[in-house]
């Protein structure tokens, strides 16, 4: 068996010093990510404001030519 004087180290020590490097590769990962998605993030930005008349206009014009092609397209009775 190895002593401890020759400078190898024993199963039971062994395992003891690996958790914390894993424990530790895994916290600089998610360091790592962790800025990563901060700088990848964009600012939150302020709305427009918004125009009343233009929310209020009537958008919809019967009688464009969309509006003709569609009915005349889908065959509805009348619109001939």
């Amino acid at each position: 068996m190895a002593d401890a004087d020759d400078g190898r180290a024993s199963m039971k020590e062994d395992l003891e010093t690996r958790i914390p490097r894993r424990d530790l590769l895994r916290l600089t990962l998610a360091g790592a990510g962790a800025a990563s998605v901060g700088a990848v993030l964009p600012a939150p930005v302020a709305a427009k404001p918004v125009d009343m008349k233009d929310k209020r206009r009537a958008r919809y014009q019967p009688d464009s030519a969309e509006v003709r092609n569609f009915y005349r397209v889908n065959s509805y009775p009348g619109a001939r």
